[in-house]
């Protein structure tokens, strides 16, 4: 789901780009030329030279997201002299455990989410960083100790170090609406969740539906909500109570973890606030719930959903997004709720340092950000070169988040994530009260012990 936002326009770009590629020596834009960083890429390429040596990478992107890192690639390739061999998988998380297994894995993995890497780096299965690397991290990347965080793991000897770098990032704190419809009505876009809930007070009082919410996704019927719950626990506890949440070291039915449902709960349980009624929430598909917001008179205003949800409005839908906001009076910043995929290199050599370091380049980023489907908290590059202005508007806040952390219940085992976590929020919504689910949950989780 997460990376379905910009499948089709990726496609369509790379049908243009292929040939343009071609035109460019196998370079989809010629060095010199736009808006791009190039004296990064030179730079660079003064400083490394891997001429005769190969460079393995695995991933779980395919098809147009393989053509695209492809894209990026073929610069590490021509500023170095390597030859690189991406090879994609939808098992790949299976694929890089049994090639770690057998001694035969590529030098670089790209993981789509950091549990597995963690899990790997305490077998020994990954190779620590370069010294200075959390460092950049946490200087050039927006809440950059968060990414230093989500890629650091204990190793086999118990000795923390950082094993991933995160590159190309989802953003989920994000709510979507019509401008068209919000200017009809005279609301403005609210800048802190005190706001949001008096615009949606005021809605109601104004005789309309202020949200469309659906859970609704066949077997992953739930999951929706978990998002709203996580965003829910970032404005409402500091991000130290969130990863112990993650982590099970505060139980499920705490009441920091209660509250934060509850908070969810305000806006879903709500006939008056949701499109259908509360009643409406579970039974609701989540690709169907946002098409409200388009309607004349609307059905709804407002639709809180991750980076991909305009896949599933309607052609020439008029839409726009604005941050999920954050508490004023909470003082917790602005924290951004997402997801990533981190390289790490799980067969040591110095090629694959080398591109960890040309990572950590504008060029290495500009080159996709360009084309279609890419965020980055580095902010060192250049916003003028993103192919639209929602992606640069979605990447301005992801620079402007004070913490960043991993969508939850990816990061919870699996039974929990994607099992209790999902059919809790339904009983949630459908009448069960907040900590008699929690504590469902919590009780679930204990069996796994």
């Amino acid at each position: 789901m997460k990376t379905r936002l910009f499948t089709s326009a990726a496609i369509l770009a790379l049908s243009a780009g292929g040939a343009l590629a071609e035109a460019h020596g196998g370079l989809m834009f010629p060095v010199g030329e736009g808006a791009f960083n190039w004296d990064s890429y030179e730079a660079f390429a003064e400083g490394h030279d891997y001429s005769g040596e190969t460079l393995t990478i695995t991933g779980p992107w395919t098809g147009a997201d393989a053509e695209l890192v492809n894209s990026v690639l073929a610069y590490f390739s021509a500023a170095t002299g390597a030859e690189v061999q991406y090879s994609g998988s939808d098992s790949f998380e299976q694929d890089i455990v049994i090639a770690a297994q057998a001694d035969s894995a590529p030098n670089i993995a790209v993981f789509p989410q950091p549990g597995l890497a963690s899990d790997m780096a305490a077998r020994g299965f990954l190779t620590p960083l370069a010294d200075g690397t959390a460092d950049w991290v946490t200087e050039n990347y927006a809440a950059g100790q968060s990414w230093v965080d989500l890629g650091s793991y204990a190793g086999p000897d118990g000795e923390e170090a950082l094993y991933g770098f995160f590159y190309k990032v989802d953003l989920k704190s994000l709510v979507w609406y019509s401008p068209e419809q919000f200017d009809e009505a005279g609301y403005d876009v609210p800048e802190t969740m005190e706001d949001l809930r008096a615009l949606t007070e005021q809605i109601v009082e104004d005789g309309e539906t202020p949200w469309c919410i659906g859970l609704g996704s066949g077997a992953a019927t739930g999951w929706p909500a978990t998002d709203w719950v996580e965003d829910m626990m970032l404005r409402t506890q500091p991000p130290e109570v969130y990863d112990q949440w993650v982590a099970n070291e505060m139980p499920f039915n705490d009441p920091a973890v209660v509250g934060a449902i509850e908070e969810f709960g305000w806006f879903a349980r709500n006939d008056d606030f949701v499109n259908g009624g509360a009643e409406a929430v579970a039974s609701t598909d989540f690709r169907d719930s946002p098409a409200g917001l388009f309607t004349f008179p609307p059905e709804c205003y407002m639709h809180r959903q991750a980076s991909f949800i305009p896949t599933f409005f309607p052609e020439d839908a008029d839409s726009d997004f604005f941050y999920f906001p954050a508490y004023a009076e909470g003082d917790l910043g602005s924290p951004v709720l997402g997801a990533g995929t981190l390289f790490a290199i799980t067969d040591d050599a110095p090629v694959a340092h080398g591109l960890i370091e040309f990572l950590q380049t504008p060029i290495a980023h500009e080159v996709w950000m360009a084309q279609s489907g890419f965020l980055t908290p580095y902010g060192g590059v250049n916003p003028d070169v993103f192919a639209s202005d929602d992606l640069r508007n979605m990447n301005e806040i992801l620079l402007n988040a004070t913490t960043f952390r991993f969508d939850a219940s990816d990061l919870m085992p699996g039974e929990i994530g994607a099992g209790a976590f999902w059919t809790g929020m339904v009983d949630y919504v459908t009448g069960e009260e907040a900590e008699a689910v929690a504590t469902s949950i919590q009780e679930r989780w204990e069996t796994l012990n």
